[in-house]
């Protein structure tokens, strides 16, 4: 491996961080789903853990992420405050959007995160604004865009990649592919086998791969960010992958149970864990004492959300009302 120890152990713990932010959070939801205690609908990132760490494990601090309405990971990978997200997810004064936002628009600008989105394909011009303004401002940030199989099949997706090949801006699109759009195939909404393959309509490279490998994923978007921060322009990288539990909460399984299960035996985290220590990376007592840590912090996390005070309405009023 090319990527050296503290990187990888770091990679690792981000993945478990995720899954156990996601586990947490789809028990606290279940269990006050009908007293109000979550802002919004919940969906979950398990299952995708390595797309969001293999990529964001490319990026520098002030690089740009634009999120999905699936965008825990994204920003999770990207640094942030599990205290925090957990806080605006329940609609609490201490989250990221002060609790008026929920699970789909976390934002921290400091860590570059602009933001999820709980419309389909709408970051992806947002991805373009960001991204011009670095080639605007000639600084080497380099914008990440994130967005889902079923925004593949939105006028955004297209609008976006033929502006960024036209200007070569410094973007990279990440499509991670998990097979379904709420509950309709991929198959039945995208005309060609792969989206990686739509790149060659704007003339730039196309990449599909496993999303469930975080070393390959970490390789070609590192690969895809050193030749955009260059000026060479955009990437498109398809990740194959699949989300475990329903598209949210609130909508009914339809996927086949067999097809759930073969998909969960693919699962990221031990596969990664498996290659670490077969390469001497780290050993199985190191990976039990790291799960610990990080179910530390979830408990210190769901402390502090349901801790933290519900947004004032009398600040809500200023904030909203044209004064």
């Amino acid at each position: 491996m090319d990527i050296n120890r503290e990187r990888l152990i770091g990679m690792l713990k981000t993945m478990y961080k995720i899954r156990l932010f996601e586990e947490r959070a789809k028990k606290l939801y279940k269990a006050g789903m009908m007293a109000g205690n979550f802002l919004g609908a919940l969906h979950s990132y398990i299952g995708q853990e390595a797309i969001a760490v293999g990529a964001c494990s490319c990026l520098k601090k002030d690089d740009y992420v634009v999120s999905t309405h699936r965008g825990h990971g994204h920003a999770i990978a990207k640094g942030g405050d599990i205290k925090r997200i957990l806080a605006e997810l329940q609609g609490k004064e201490t989250g990221y959007s002060r609790g008026r936002g929920g699970s789909m628009h976390l934002f921290d600008l400091k860590i570059g995160l602009l933001g999820g989105n709980g419309i389909v394909g709408a970051g992806l011009p947002i991805a373009i604004g960001a991204a011009f303004s670095s080639q605007y401002k000639k600084t080497s940030q380099v914008t990440v865009c994130f967005f889902g199989d079923g925004a593949a099949t939105q006028g955004t997706f297209h609008e976006s990649l033929n502006i960024a090949s036209l200007w070569k801006l410094p973007v990279v699109f990440i499509c991670e592919n998990n097979l379904y759009a709420v509950t309709t195939p991929a198959s039945e909404t995208i005309a060609t086998p792969n989206v990686g393959e739509r790149a060659s309509a704007y003339g730039i490279p196309g990449k599909v791969i496993d999303g469930n490998d975080v070393l390959l994923v970490s390789a070609t978007v590192e690969e895809a960010v050193k030749r955009t921060r260059t000026g060479k322009g955009p990437t498109l990288i398809e990740c194959r992958t699949y989300r475990w539990d329903p598209h949210c909460f609130v909508i009914t399984e339809t996927r086949p149970k067999e097809e759930i299960e073969e998909w969960k035996a693919k699962d990221p985290i031990p596969r990664f864990e498996r290659k670490l220590v077969e390469e001497k990376i780290i050993n199985q007592e190191e990976i039990e004492r790291m799960k610990s840590e990080v179910i530390k912090e979830m408990d210190a996390a769901e402390k502090f959300a349901q801790e933290s005070p519900l947004p004032s309405v009398e600040t809500f009023k200023e904030e909203v009302c044209a004064k």
